[in-house]
């Protein structure tokens, strides 16, 4: 049998992994050996759609817990995403864009890292620096509560309280919009900044205060900060139960940032929706994410890759690295299987930017343990690209005049890629048309498809994280030791 090596699907998307077959490396019976497991995947992945529940996860008390995320991508009632909780998510980003300077989302884990993401693809690092038409009237946007830093805290309250004076002669007040996202409403990182904001934003006649807070809004579940929110009178979203913190960034923890920023949340879920289709497929060899899957399984198992890098090429994508630690290390990396059997399963994942890290780790990639597997990650057609000239007469400089520099990036993967195939290193690519709402959505949906299919391969629970619990445990008494 032989296999095409490179899925292209009708959007564009490409995921090719001819770099992971061959000699030394994957071989055709390996896959054709796999073809029962990966039918039984399917099947699992497609009754976790019909039924809402994955086999055998249990919430952190051992009780049942649903695994909605395969139903992020369709908008309907009973769904994650509704037409009412979209609906809310417009009048919020319209309700900033008029009535709010800044904006500080506090969070950590899941509740940050897909934030980044849709800020550093949607938005951009100048964002902060531009005037008011430039974000066509959106506000400034900060992210604090991902760490116990009180360093990052004083700098952003800092850079605030600069805004304010410089808007003072136009208006009495400096609008700060809290965002405080935490599922349980007592995530210690979240709240201790939220704290931090609320109190010196309050204590100032500069500034003008509100708090949005997105956490579990079930009265059941307790949350601090829920409660909070009903007593002040404060909007809040909803954090759905059946979506881990690693899945959260197509629904409403997530699409707050990507509202704030004026992002077209209908095409990031039509992304979504398009790759979810995509992988409905029987043919388990033309399923995109399934084949991902296996072919990291194979990688791992039967040749030692221990190791994932994920190197996006270029420097708005090393956020989406970041948000890919998460989710590879918290859905895979388990001590017990199913069966309660110690396996110890999982790959380290590494993040990654291009160029950047070919002069930082590829010397490691290229020459040191055969234990990796590179992920790479390209836009076709980058934004802004830039031609250069010949300012300087010295014949060395010469051979810059005319460069494309899109172009010279992508000579850069492609001799990265050839580099580690030619000593049969385990590579393989996604290919996106651009970087926009819809590509990132149907990105995002892809990788997390492709950790639901592999937790089934190796017999894990992808949607748990037992490791979390144990030193979130031993932290709350030590917290609450300290406290006392």
């Amino acid at each position: 049998m032989e296999f095409a090596n490179k899925l292209v699907l009708n959007s564009g998307f490409v995921f090719d992994y001819t770099n992971m077959l061959g000699e030394g490396r994957i071989k055709t019976e390996d896959l054709q050996e796999m073809e029962t497991a990966m039918q039984k995947a399917r099947d699992a992945v497609n009754e976790m759609r019909a039924s809402g529940t994955a086999y055998k996860h249990l919430s952190k008390d051992g009780t049942p817990e649903p695994v909605y995320f395969t139903r992020l991508p369709e908008i309907k009632n009973g769904n994650p995403n509704t037409p009412v909780s979209l609906q809310k998510l417009k009048e919020f980003g319209d309700y900033l864009r008029t009535n709010v300077d800044a904006v500080v989302f506090l969070g950590v884990g899941g509740s940050y890292l897909g934030n980044k993401v849709l800020f550093d693809i949607g938005a951009g690092p100048s964002w902060n620096s531009m005037g008011e038409k430039r974000r066509n009237g959106y506000p400034r946007i900060y992210f604090s509560g991902n760490n116990l830093d009180a360093g990052q805290c004083e700098e952003i309250m800092n850079e605030l309280r600069y805004w304010s004076v410089h808007a003072w002669p136009k208006k009495k007040r400096f609008k700060v919009m809290l965002v405080p996202i935490s599922k349980s409403g007592s995530t210690l990182e979240t709240l201790a900044s939220f704290i931090y904001f609320y109190e010196a934003c309050n204590k100032s006649v500069m500034f003008d205060t509100e708090v949005t807070a997105v956490t579990d809004r079930n009265p059941e579940a307790g949350s601090p900060l829920f409660a909070l929110a009903q007593k002040h009178g404060w909007r809040c979203f909803d954090i759905k139960n059946g979506i881990g913190g690693r899945f959260s960034v197509l629904t409403d923890p997530g699409l707050v940032t990507a509202a704030a920023i004026g992002m077209n949340v209908e095409e990031l879920l039509k992304g979504a929706g398009d790759m979810e289709e995509a992988c409905r497929m029987d043919d388990v060899y033309a399923n995109p994410a399934l084949m991902n899957a296996a072919l990291k399984y194979i990688a791992s198992e039967r040749y030692g890759c221990h190791i994932e890098v994920f190197m996006g090429y270029g420097e708005r994508l090393g956020s989406l690295g970041q948000w890919y630690v998460q989710l590879l290390a918290e859905s895979l990396g388990k001590k017990h299987n199913r069966n309660g059997e110690t396996v110890y399963y999982g790959r380290t994942p590494v993040p990654a930017v291009g160029t950047t890290d070919m002069h930082a780790q590829t010397q490691l990639h290229q020459d040191g343990i055969r234990n990796k597997v590179v992920q790479f990650l390209q836009i076709k057609n980058m934004p802004g690209d830039i031609v250069l000239g010949m300012p300087f007469e010295e014949p060395a400089f010469k051979k810059y005049n005319g460069l494309n520099m899109s172009d010279a990036l992508a000579m850069a993967l492609d001799s990265n890629a050839e580099a580690l195939n030619g000593d049969r290193r385990f590579n393989a690519r996604y290919v996106l048309p651009e970087m926009n709402a819809y590509h990132l959505g149907e990105l995002f949906y892809f990788l997390m498809l492709s950790v639901a299919y592999e937790g089934e391969l190796a017999n894990v629970d992808a949607f748990d994280q037992p490791g979390v619990e144990a030193y979130k445990k031993i932290m709350k008494a030590k917290f609450a030791e300290h406290s006392n």
